[in-house]
This record gives C-alpha cells, structure tokens and sequence, in this order.
C-alpha cells in the first residue's frame, strides 16, 4: 500500500524529533539544543545533536544526519514507507493507503516483511492464550499461579502456543504469508524430505505459554517460549533463533516497557529472567530489564547507557554462581557506567522475593542491601581466600583489573583507594600494579596488530605509537588509559583532496539555504517597491558559473530555478527535502557542533556580531571569493595548457587570456582587501 502525500506532509509535521528520539537515548539541553551519545556508534563523548526548532539530527561522530523518519529509518533498520506507519501509529495518524504496484511491492524491505509475520504471530499467541480452551486452561492457568493479572499479560502480550504441530503455520499461509519469510523470522521451520515438494512445515513452538521479546520502539522481534509439562527431551526455554531483527546480543528483555522508567529513576534494575522482568513491573517496580539467562554483553550495557549511567545488578544464584558471573561485570566498568550489586536471602529471587514483601519494601531492600561492584567483588573474593597469602595476592591482581578497566580517573582514584583500605595495602602498590596490567594489555595487542599486518589483513584500531615499552619507561596510569582507550577510536580514512573552489561553492550554497528567503534591499520598480531576496541576488550575480562539484551544482540548478519562478524555498524545504543526498548536505550546513553560548553578551557584555546580522555585506563578499576562486582555477589551468602546447600564436593567445585574468584576480582582490601572491 502506498502513503499519499499529503498523510506524509501530516506524519512529518506531527513528529516532534525530541520525543521521537527520546524513545530510543536521553538527550541533555545543551543551549538550544539537545545532545546524548550517539545510537548509531560507540562513543563516551557526546556528539549527537537534536535541533527541536529545524527538527532535525546530526552526529558530529559518524555523520549520520536527518530529520525524525530518517532517524526512524537508521534506528529501526526499515525503509521509508514502514518508518511513516511506525510515526503514524505513534502520533494516532490514520493512515489511508492506496494500492501499490507489482514493482513497489516486489521491493518492499525484507525486514518490514519480518516485522509484519512477527506481529501477526504475537496476536495469534494472545489469542490461543485467551479464546482457546487449551490456551485458557494451560496458558492462562499458569500465568495465573505466577501471580500475573490480566492488565499485565496484555501489558507484555503474553501468549501461548498450542499443542498441534502446525497450527500457527498453517494459519499464516492462509493468511497468505510465504513461509520464506515464516522460516526467517523464526516461526516455522521447514524439514526437506530427499527434498520432495511435500516437504514437512511445523511451529518452531508448540505446547508453550509465550514471552514476546520487543526492541525498543516496541516491535516484536523474537519470542521466548516456556514449556509447562515435564520432559526430558525437551528444554525448559526455548528462544527464536537469530534473525535479522533479532540478535540476541543487542536485546534486553523488557527494554521498551522500561526505559521510561529507567530514565525517570536514573536506574536500571538488571535481573535475569522474564518472570522477574514482570513480576517486578506488576508490583511497581518498572525500570527492570532482564539478560534472558544470557551472559551480559557490551552492546547490552549500551542500550542500558542510553537512558542511564547507573545498573543495579539483583542477583539471585548461589555464592559460587555469583564468583563466576563477577568477571563478567568488567565490561559494565570498561563502558564507563556505574555498577551495584544486591543479593537476595537464600532461597529467594527478585520474583519470590518481591511477591513476599511487596514494592515499596523491596525498593527499600535495594537501597539498603545494594554495594557498588569493587566493594563487593573485593569482599566476595576476601572471604574465599582466608588467610591464604597466594590466593588474597591472586584477588589483589584481579581487582587491580577490574579498576584499571574503568575509563574514568577520579572513579579509578576513589577504588583505588577504598581498595587499599580493604587490602590493607598502599594505594601506590596497587597503581603500579595497574600500569603494569595496561602496560601488557597494549602489548598483546600490538602483536596482534603486527600479526595481522603481516597476513595483509585490516590492523586492530590502536593508535599511533602504542607499542612496547622500554624497562625504564613508567608513564603515568591516566596516559596508559588513554592509550588503551584509543584502540576504539577508528582508523582515520583519507578523504579525497578538495579543491579552494569546491569550499567556496559549498560556503555559497550554504549561505543560500540559510537565508535563502531572507530579504536584503527593496528596490523600486515600474510597478511599485519590490523586494530582492537574497537567493535572488546571488543567483543573479553568478548566472554564468557552473560549478565543479556536482552536488554544489545540484544545489545550483534549485536555486536558479527557483528564482525564475520567484518562488525561493526555505531553509526546512532542503531539511526534509525527499533526496537523502540533499538534505543530508542541508543538515551539515545548519548544524553548528559549537554554537556560541546565549550567555556570551549577558554575562561578558560582549557582543560578536551574527552573519544573518549583516547578511548582504556577507553574501557580497562570498560572491566576490567564489568568482575569485573560479578566476583562480581559470588561471591555473591557462598555466598548465602553457607547458603544453608549442605553437607560439596559441602561446601568445594564452597569455592574453592569463593577463586578462591577472587583472580580474588583482580587482577581486582589491575589493576583497586581501593581498594577491603567486602566478
């Protein structure tokens, strides 16, 4: 089905960027505008930017750029017409599609396609669960006993999975679904018989009561499934497999119905399993997420980070499940979050526990009980040592470790020294052990890098310089972080060698879609005062110069034809312009990564002057170096073509034509009052 226009036109003035990019990372006022860590790369410095007045985005990192459906479209992996029903639904637009052609539909995006069966699957599980006898007296029964009420199954869209081999496949390829894109998403599976047409089709789940697992914007991306009768023979969970919406590394179990809650909270609470998850969230407690019973990894701990900087980790395993997972948590300190850890009397889980005594009690459970991770890996450890002097040294090592992962100096500086107090040791022993740890860890991968070199594969991103050290040499402990630190920064990539003219057409083009619009001198005419803009005054006075670089004369061709109708478009008709190419571009050229302070002239009395201040000295002079710069680059090329050619008339003719662009060049210069070298 296609969008019509105008529902597109109504979809994007409805979308506040803010509140559509607040679903997926907290942004932070920053003067007019909002900033956060970028969702699309893995940075600790902030250089995402939201523009709420131009509506758009712009990562000052990666240089991903666009305005709240392109945000949509990068976040969600989906193409366009999906990322407008995605904001459609948001907003409670209606959508009236009309037909699509056979093309349109043939390209439609794989990943919608999954989407679409995926959610058609969770509604077919909420209803078995609901309107099944089956479904009513398993399912629901189950749910039940768990203590779940029927505003919190609908609130997760829990469901339940019949018994029958292929009850839900069957039902889908009569909805007309392929079962390619059943297969992909996980949901049937398809057994090839000596590869015979009558290949056998049966439900990857079956007999199971249902956990939907949602991104998060809320799309159902994979489901987890619970078997309720004993066998052997069959696993207690069984999860979608890997997909291409799905990749259980990246996915936290109750994220979406959560992240409010943890950007509210400034917390989030990490359990392990989805009846913790909603066990939790029934009782009040919202801001939890869960691993799925999967050991944490770092794209995890970044999705947490978007919303909050703080994890609480409620353990629920015995002692000796507990030392092992310690290890694990390295990698919450290494992203820079801050990390505790509670644990719950024996026998009891965050499920149990928080039926037992209630929310708020529990909450207050949390607060008291909970101990920052050094403190309580340090006394764990300790308390297993005894007085083994061999084995307290090895707990030392592995907590100097831990800290010397920590990216940021005064944290690494305050366990540093509640360290020593617990170890009874100088602070100083423990740093110099640290260097020495850092020290190792550059070198293994310098080797690495070296090695990888010599098999003409890509090296390991670290940065130059960082290779052995010499026994005399001890550099400090934060010099030796940030040499670590760098192995994530990317390899700088050559970009091809601009031109001078290339920068002076895009300082035009730019200038043009700022303040394009903007009125700079009426002049009086035969019919009356007519006002001259200043897209109309540049354009004017660069009606014979085409530009070099093809998107600058993209831009070009816009504006010309603008001004012959005398209809000149605005800055937001470049920013939500349908060529991703164009407004890409427009994007860079409204974005200021450091834009002065409102604060400047209030507090310093200082007032620097604004070019929108003085717009049509500014536009005179950039006309003046662009037609100096297209002089220049005439110049140059006469200059070439005169070691070329031989005959002594074209000689002769070259150089009149050099002279007279000598002459141009030094008036250009004049009136831009610059002086004039070379040639």
């Amino acid at each position: 089905m296609r969008i019509p226009q105008e529902t597109v036109q109504l979809i994007q003035e409805t979308a506040d960027i803010v509140d559509v990019i607040n679903d997926y990372v907290t942004l932070k006022k920053r003067g007019a505008n909002l900033i956060a860590c970028c969702p699309f790369h893995n940075e600790k410095t902030p250089s995402f930017n939201v523009n709420p007045v131009r509506g758009i985005f712009k990562c000052f990192g990666c240089g991903k750029a666009g305005d709240s459906v392109k945000f949509i479209m990068e976040i969600e992996g989906i193409g366009y017409p999906e990322a407008l029903r995605h904001l459609a639904k948001k907003y409670g637009i209606e959508l009236k599609e009309t037909e699509q052609t056979p093309e349109e539909i043939q390209s439609q995006n794989e990943r919608e396609s999954l989407y679409i069966a995926l959610d058609y699957a969770k509604k077919f599980y909420q209803e078995q669960l609901l309107q099944s006898d089956e479904g009513q007296s398993i399912g629901l029964s189950y749910f039940q006993e768990r203590g779940f009420n029927r505003q919190t199954i609908q609130q997760f869209e829990l469901g339940y999975a019949l018994e029958s081999w292929d009850a839900f496949t069957k039902n889908a390829l009569q909805q007309k679904f392929r079962i390619e894109v059943l297969e992909k998403a996980g949901l049937s599976i398809r057994r090839d018989l000596d590869s015979r047409p009558d290949a056998r089709v049966f439900d990857r789940f079956r007999a199971r009561v249902i956990f939907p697992i949602h991104n998060v914007s809320g799309k159902v991306i994979a489901f987890g499934a619970r078997i309720l009768k004993a066998d052997k023979n069959q696993p207690k969970y069984l999860n979608s497999p890997e997909t291409e919406v799905y990749h259980k590394s990246n996915v936290l179990y109750g994220i979406y119905q959560a992240k409010n809650a943890i950007r509210n909270e400034d917390v989030a609470y990490l359990v392990e399993g989805y009846t913790d998850v909603i066990s939790l969230h029934q009782s009040g407690i919202t801001n939890v997420v869960a691993s799925s019973g999967t050991a944490l990894t770092v794209e995890q701990i970044r999705l947490i980070g978007r919303f909050s900087q703080n994890i609480t980790v409620l353990y629920d395993g015995d002692a000796a499940g507990i030392k092992a997972s310690l290890r694990g948590l390295d990698l919450i300190l290494e992203e820079g979050l801050n990390v505790k850890l509670c644990t719950f009397p024996e026998g009891e889980d965050p499920d149990s526990y928080v039926r037992k005594i209630g929310g708020e009690a529990f909450r207050q459970y949390i607060k008291t009980q909970a101990v920052d991770f050094i403190r309580f890996k340090a006394e764990v450890l300790l308390q297993d040592a005894g007085n083994d002097p061999f084995r307290k040294a090895g707990v030392i090592k592995e907590m100097v470790e831990s800290i010397s992962k920590i990216p940021d100096a005064i944290t690494r500086q305050v366990f540093f020294q509640q360290t020593a107090r617990l170890m009874d040791l100088p602070e100083e022993t423990l740093v110099a052990e640290a260097n020495k740890r850092v020290r190792e860890r550059i070198k293994n991968d310098t080797k690495v890098r070296e090695k990888q070199e010599r098999k003409s594969e890509p090296p390991l991103d670290l940065p130059p310089g960082v290779g052995a050290f010499s026994p005399d040499d001890e550099p400090d402990f934060a010099e030796l972080m940030a040499a670590e630190q760098g192995q994530s920064a990317p390899v700088p990539v050559s970009k091809p060698k601009r031109t001078p003219l290339s920068y002076q057409e895009e300082a035009f083009c730019r200038l043009l879609i700022l303040y394009g619009t903007t009125v700079i001198e009426t002049e009086t005419r035969e019919d009356g005062p007519h006002d001259i803009t200043l897209m109309e005054y540049m354009v004017s006075q660069t009606y014979d110069l085409d530009f070099q670089t093809p998107l600058y004369q993209l831009f070009m061709d816009i504006f010309r034809a603008a001004t012959q109708q005398e209809a000149y478009p605005d800055t937001n008709f470049f920013l939500s312009h349908s060529d991703a190419i164009i407004q890409e571009a427009s994007i860079d050229f409204v974005s200021e990564r450091h834009p002065l302070s409102e604060n400047w002239e209030k507090m310093h009395e200082i007032y620097i002057p604004h070019e929108r201040d003085q717009l049509d000295k500014v536009a005179h002079r950039c006309v003046l170096r662009l037609k100096k710069s297209f002089n220049d680059q005439r110049m140059h090329d006469i200059k070439q073509r005169l070691t070329e050619v031989t005959q002594a008339n074209e000689q002769e003719e070259l150089l009149m034509q050099f002279m007279k662009m000598k002459r141009i060049d030094q008036a250009l210069a004049k009136e831009l009052g610059i002086v004039v070298t070379g040639y």
